[in-house]
């Protein structure tokens, strides 16, 4: 396993990071079918640390708290504390009342408190806004961050998809008052969403910020022939909204990461993962782990090297899309279709 400085800190990440909202419990949240109860997901959290992972990212409304609560009491069975990264975010409402979600001083310091309730943790290593909030003055949302962090409750912060602009923004405004900055971006990046290589992308190798990409597979179209499903593809709903743009050159880069992956005897996860690592400024892509061989995969794209004829031709039938997953509103603009706890 390789591993990197996230950003310009001095905290050391895997170049591979296991995304935990498959983990949780089925009858919490709206994540659907897919998600693995913690015996279920036991298995994977140990490969992963097996594989020398130390970067592990959930998220409070990740069945609401549930996959907090199993990442929590898996990792310690694998690994000391001081050996893991954990990262979580807030700002989705875990409860439909004012207050229960977005950025506002109140919020940031209820949901750090609940997190580190359910992880059963003393601190969190990244601890990440999950949108922006309009509702929320930026200079509020920053001091709060900034004083949970010297509160010893987040070593460091950083932020998920939103406007480059705002991001700038944010970063100038704890400059500017000496708060803490950010020091990741987690954000929308695989070869069929690549509408942050025009501003976010630069941004942050500009201001040596760490990018740590969410939904690196395309939540699995590139890890499968076009026409193949799953429970997951199924039953995603915030998954069946990201790609519904430009589908005839989005088949032709699946089908371009088939061929690739035929030509090279590997996975089409792995070529498709590989991309990121030919990507310059991509610190750690976000990968999931539900079935055997997903970590394997992951691991192989790391040294599998893509020559610059590959990278192209998988580039190739790209189209430009409408942003999306970069919502900028408030909180309780966001439908939630919760299942009885």
């Amino acid at each position: 396993m390789e591993y990197i400085n996230l950003g310009r800190s001095g905290l050391k990440v895997s170049r591979l990071c296991l995304g935990c909202m498959s983990y949780g419990d089925t009858s919490r949240g709206w994540h659907g079918d897919w998600v693995l109860s913690e015996d279920e997901s036991r298995p994977f959290i140990r490969e992963a640390v097996e594989a020398g992972i130390n970067f592990f990212d959930t998220a409070n409304m990740y069945s609401m708290g549930a996959s907090e609560e199993v990442v929590g009491k898996l990792l310690p069975e694998f690994a000391h504390r001081d050996e893991i990264v954990l990262a979580t975010k807030a700002f989705l409402p875990w409860r439909q009342a004012p207050n229960a979600g977005g950025l506002s001083r109140k919020s940031l310091m209820q949901a750090m408190d609940d997190s580190l309730t359910r992880l059963n943790m003393d601190y969190v290593d990244l601890y990440q806004i999950h949108r922006w909030d309009e509702s929320t003055p930026i200079e509020e949302t920053m001091e709060a961050l900034h004083d949970i962090v010297k509160a010893g409750k987040a070593r460091y912060i950083g932020a998920s998809s939103m406007a480059a602009w705002q991001f700038a923004k944010a970063q100038e405004v704890a400059r500017a008052n000496g708060w803490t900055p950010f020091i990741s971006m987690q954000n929308h990046v695989n070869l069929l969403y690549r509408e942050e290589e025009r501003e976010m992308i630069p941004l942050c190798r500009d201001q040596d910020v760490g990018i740590i990409p969410w939904s690196p597979l395309a939540r699995g179209k590139l890890a499968r022939a076009w026409d193949e499903s799953t429970v997951r593809s199924e039953t995603d709903g915030f998954g069946k909204m990201l790609y519904t743009q430009n589908v005839d050159a989005d088949r032709e880069v699946v089908e371009a990461v088939g061929a690739i992956a035929e030509d090279r005897g590997v996975s089409r996860a792995t070529v498709a993962l590989a991309w990121h690592f030919a990507t310059p400024g991509i610190t750690a892509p976000i990968i999931g782990a539900t079935k055997e061989g997903h970590i394997g995969a992951a691991v192989d794209a790391m040294t599998l090297g893509l020559t610059k004829e590959e990278v192209a031709r998988l580039e190739k039938p790209y189209r430009p899309k409408t942003p999306v997953g970069v919502q900028s509103t408030a909180p309780q603009n966001w439908s939630l279709t919760l299942k009885a706890e």
